[in-house]
C-alpha cells in the first residue's frame, strides 16, 4: 500500500511517499530555519506563506523521487495537529485536494503520533506493547503504547517543554536558534556538575514534567554572575542545565518502563536526537536490561514520513478521515 502523507505544522514543508507503514520511497524536507534564525523562533505568518509558495513543488518531488505516479497512491495521510493553525491549514488543503483529485482515501494524523512510528520506520521489527517518550519543541510525553493506534497518555509537561526549555536557555546564553542542538554541542565541552541547577520531580506518584523552574534558575544564575562581573564559563552552563533536565527524563522514562514491566523503550521527538539523552537512554538501559530505540536523526525532526507510517496504521485500523476534515492546533493524544 502506498501513501503519501504530508507535513507542515510548523516550519517544514515535508511530502514522502511510504509503502506498508514502513518503506521509505522518498521523504522530501525543506526547512525554513534559515529565514526564522533572524527572528531568535518561528514566526507563523512567515511559515504559513513559505509553506504556500513552495508545497506543490515538494509534493512532485516527492512523487517523482519515488518513482511513482499519482495514479499509484493509494492513501493520502496528512498532519492535522497539533501545530500553527496557518501552517496546518496549508498542507490539510493540499491533502484534501488530491485526495478528491484522486478519489483517494484521506487519514488526518496527530502529529505526536507521527513521531512515534518515526520509530516503525527505523526499526522494522519494533511492535507494540512500549514505553514512549516524546520530547519535542512544544510537547513533553510519557505514553505506554498499547498497539499501533492504541495509546495511554501517563505524563505531560505542566509548563515549558523539554525543547522549549532548550530553546529559551539558548538565548538567554546567547546562542543562536534552534538552541537545542547548540546547547548539546556545548555541553560536550562542559562539566555537567559545574552547577547544582534543580531537579524538578514533582509530586512522588506523578510522571508529569516541569522544566520552567529549571529554566528560571539557569536566568537567575547567569543575572547572578553578569551583577558580580563574574566570568560566565558558557560550557558549563550548558552541560549542567542538560544534565538536570536529562535526569528527570530517564528517571521518569525508566520508571514507567519499570511499572509497566515493558522492556523496550522507545524514544521520539526533536529532542530524540541529542547525543547526551542517548547515551543517559543506552547507558540506564544495559544496567536495566531495557531496549531502546531512537529514530535516525532526519526522522527525529519533523517529516512527512512519519506521518505516512501513522496514516497507514490508522488505516488498517478503519480510522478513515473524510473531505470535512479539519485542523486541531491544540490536538492531544487523548
Amino acid at each position: 500500500m502506498l501513501t503519501l502523507a504530508i507535513e507542515t505544522s510548523c516550519d517544514e514543508t515535508s511530502c514522502a511517499v511510504i509503502r506498508d507503514g514502513r518503506e521509505v520511497l522518498s521523504n522530501i524536507i525543506s526547512s525554513q530555519i534559515e529565514i526564522h534564525k533572524r527572528f531568535g523562533g518561528v514566526v507563523p505568518e512567515i511559515a504559513s506563506r513559505k509553506h504556500i509558495e513552495i508545497i506543490n513543488n515538494i509534493v512532485q518531488e516527492a512523487i517523482d523521487k519515488a518513482e511513482v505516479e499519482f495514479e499509484d497512491i493509494d492513501l493520502i495521510g496528512v498532519t492535522k495537529g497539533p501545530g500553527l493553525v496557518g501552517a496546518l491549514l496549508i498542507g490539510l488543503s493540499t491533502a484534501k485536494a488530491l485526495a478528491y483529485a484522486l478519489d483517494k482515501p484521506i487519514v488526518g494524523v496527530n502529529h505526536m503520533e507521527g513521531h512515534i512510528c518515526a520509530n516503525y520506520i527505523e526499526h522494522k521489527d519494533l511492535k507494540p506493547p512500549f514505553t514512549c517518550l516524546i520530547v519535542s519543541g512544544g510537547h513533553s510525553y510519557l505514553i505506554y503504547v498499547k498497539g499501533y493506534t492504541d495509546y495511554e497518555l501517563i505524563g505531560r509537561t505542566r509548563d515549558d517543554a523539554a525543547g522549549e526549555a532548550f530553546d529559551k536557555v539558548a538565548r538567554t546564553l546567547g546562542l543562536a536558534y534552534p538552541g537545542g542542538p547548540l546547547i548539546d554541542k556545548l555541553a560536550r565541552e562542559g562539566n555537567k556538575d559545574a552547577i547544582d541547577f534543580p531537579r524538578v520531580m514533582l509530586e512522588k506518584d506523578s510522571y508529569d514534567f516541569s522544566f520552567s523552574g529549571l529554566k528560571t534558575a539557569v536566568l537567575n544564575y547567569i543575572n547572578n554572575m553578569e551583577q558580580k562581573g563574574e566570568k560566565i564559563v558558557v560550557e558549563d552552563v550548558a552541560a549542567s542545565f542538560q544534565q538536570a533536565l536529562l535526569d528527570v527524563l530517564v528517571d521518569k522514562s525508566f520508571k514507567l518502563a519499570r511499572e509497566k514491566g515493558s522492556n523496550k523503550l522507545v524514544i521520539a521527538g526533536g529532542v530524540a536526537a541529542n547525543s547526551g539523552l542517548r547515551e543517559m537512554m543506552e547507558s540506564r538501559g544495559k544496567k536495566e536490561s531495557v531496549d531502546i530505540f531512537y529514530p535516525s536523526r532526519t526522522l527525529c525532526t519533523d517529516n512527512a514520513a512519519m506521518i505516512g507510517s501513522a496514516a497507514y496504521f490508522n488505516y488498517q485500523a478503519g480510522n478513515e478521515s473524510d473531505l470535512h476534515l479539519n485542523v486541531n492546533p491544540n490536538l492531544s493524544l487523548n
